[in-house]
């Protein structure tokens, strides 16, 4: 299977790095050149356009920073729809709208080609080995098609259902870490106003009930002072507003979802739209004027399990 790869950005360039390091035969673009041409040097293949990429390959991957890129990509002139052909699958891993991809999900069967969408969830250095889930939504038949390249990118892969039901629950993933993150940063403000020792308040938290992936993870580069979490703030205001937004649509009411909104929007004003996300708890450090740090972490994540072949669930 030829496989074509776009967005070669925090998250899509770790995936298609796990690609090209089991041989698939794959060919990427992306708008920083240096990028598409690092990936050149390993044995890829460039192309030009999207609507080039689409023509020469069987499966097309979309992992891009927002629902409006992802139009751009899909739409634009010498985009993919434009190359699109008969059984020729999309698989959009980015972090998307539901009706946003629906739609343009009817674009690709008016072509006669399937769409899939594969969102991920574990952080960016699983990413890197091929050690983080992916929820996969769409005709269950081209899912198990695409398996051998979906358990290479991820460690336990999840059909959902049909088109948009992976979308829906990465929302509400991020919805989830978002909000814990933000709790995060008064929980460490509670801890050091009370002089307690940061490095055991990390290891209490680690084996209590409060514990998450985003303590075990986002706390680590917190104390360490980088922040470096391998994901923006404009990306968690996406997120985190895509959530808030699909609430509103389906008529629920919310109480928390709007006050993480605003949190997230304020560190970004604060920090900048580049900032990385774990930097939203500085707003609890500059209010207090104390810092959150300790001894003995890293400054960026490595994830120290070996890469092994993933399975679904």
């Amino acid at each position: 299977m030829k496989i074509g790869f776009i967005g070669l950005g925090n998250v899509g360039s770790k995936l298609a790095h796990s690609l090209l390091r089991n041989n698939f035969d794959l060919t990427v673009r992306d708008l920083d050149l240096n990028l598409t041409k690092s990936f050149q040097n390993k044995g890829a293949k460039i192309a030009k356009t999207s609507r080039e990429l689409t023509e020469k390959v069987d499966l097309i991957i979309t992992c891009l920073p927002s629902p409006k890129v992802s139009s751009e990509v899909m739409e634009g002139e010498d985009g993919i729809i434009q190359g699109l052909s008969k059984n020729k699958i999309w698989l959009e891993m980015s972090t998307t709208d539901e009706s946003e991809l629906k739609r343009l999900g009817k674009k690709v069967i008016d072509k006669k080609a399937i769409p899939l969408e594969g969102p991920v969830s574990g952080g960016c250095h699983r990413a890197a080995t091929g050690n983080i889930a992916i929820f996969v939504g769409g005709d269950r038949n081209s899912f198990e098609k695409i398996l051998p390249v979906l358990t290479t990118m991820g460690r336990k892969i999840l059909h959902t259902g049909e088109l948009g039901s992976a979308t829906v629950l990465k929302v509400i993933t991020n919805y989830l870490a978002s909000s814990h993150l933000a709790a995060l940063g008064e929980a460490w403000a509670i801890a050091k106003k009370s002089n307690l020792d940061l490095a055991k308040v990390y290891k209490g938290i680690a084996v209590s009930s409060g514990n998450s992936f985003v303590h075990e993870t986002e706390s680590q580069v917190i104390l360490n002072g980088s922040y470096n979490i391998n994901f923006t703030m404009d990306l968690v205001v996406k997120d985190t507003s895509l959530f808030d937004n699909l609430a509103k649509k389906l008529g629920v009411p919310l109480e928390i979802s709007p006050l993480i909104v605003k949190i997230f929007k304020d560190g970004q004003k604060k920090y900048g739209s580049r900032a990385w996300s774990s930097m939203i708890v500085k707003r609890m450090e500059d209010l207090n004027n104390i810092e959150f740090r300790a001894d003995g972490f890293p400054e960026e994540l490595v994830d120290g399990e070996p890469e092994e072949k993933g399975y679904e669930i």
